[in-house]
């Protein structure tokens, strides 16, 4: 399975409007980072991890063939914004949307256009699936394994797809959800910068303690902001294993 990083920023995306910094005015390509979301593919499957206000750009590059599954992690703007923007996709059938119930709901609220009995000429067709942390479901051939992390007090979804996890927007987790990740080799993970705490979101030296507690190998920092520094001088702060990851970055995943 290859994992393709379509976005690896936070909320208001890097550069940052009006910001001015070394990070926002690089020309690194890899200090640029678009709202977060993953792109999962096997010969046969796609599924699409969240879907922000970035996903049009972000999907273009790709050749345009259905995507089986969008997997949300919850209901926040960065999120699920670029919802609409999958219209296209639906020439190849309803889009299958697989979340919690209250970010089902939520996409309900945002997009009453999509539900109901008599539907405007033209809207995307929409398949809600509400799913719940440890249930497992299958996606064409990828196993999806969800659990709960806490984004703040909002609890979220993580996925697990064997030896691979992809976590964003964490700022604690339960213990009881450390066990369900056990195993996991590679893992990507939100890390908003080095320092100055923020009240739901992880810092660098959080996502790399949680990567310590579960054993993971190779781990990919996602869902930052400008403050996280350039491209260069942040990777040499990371220790060996964990990488600071940047839009279009590719995976590779033996075992799912």
């Amino acid at each position: 399975m290859k994992v393709t990083l379509l976005g690896t920023g936070t909320s208001g995306g890097v550069p940052s409007l009006g910001c001015s910094c070394n990070v926002c005015r690089s020309n690194d390509p890899r200090d640029r980072h678009m709202r977060s979301a993953a792109l999962l593919e096997t010969i046969s499957t796609r599924v699409l991890i969240d879907c922000g206000p970035d996903i049009r750009e972000q999907l273009m590059p790709f050749p345009f063939r259905p995507i089986d599954a969008v997997l949300l992690t919850h209901c926040h703007y960065d999120h699920v914004a670029g919802i609409d923007d999958l219209r296209p996709f639906c020439v190849f059938g309803a889009v299958n949307i697989y979340a919690d119930n209250t970010t089902a709901g939520c996409v309900k609220r945002v997009m009453p256009y999509c539900f109901g009995n008599d539907l405007y000429p033209g809207v995307p067709l929409i398949k809600l699936n509400v799913i719940k942390p440890h249930d497992v479901f299958r996606i064409g051939d990828i196993d999806v394994f969800p659990v709960k992390v806490m984004h703040g007090k909002m609890p979220i979804l993580g996925y697990r797809f064997g030896e691979f996890a992809y976590i964003t927007d964490m700022k604690t987790i339960e213990d009881s959800e450390l066990s369900k990740l056990y195993g996991v080799k590679k893992l990507v993970v939100n890390a908003l910068r080095f320092t100055k705490e923020h009240h739901s979101h992880q810092l660098v030296d959080d996502a790399i303690n949680f990567a310590h507690k579960i054993k993971a190998e190779e781990v990919y920092l996602t869902h930052v902001c400008h403050h996280i520094g350039l491209y260069s001088e942040a990777s040499a702060k990371l220790p060996d294993g964990v990488h600071l990851a940047y839009d279009g970055m590719t995976i590779n995943v033996s075992s799912f």
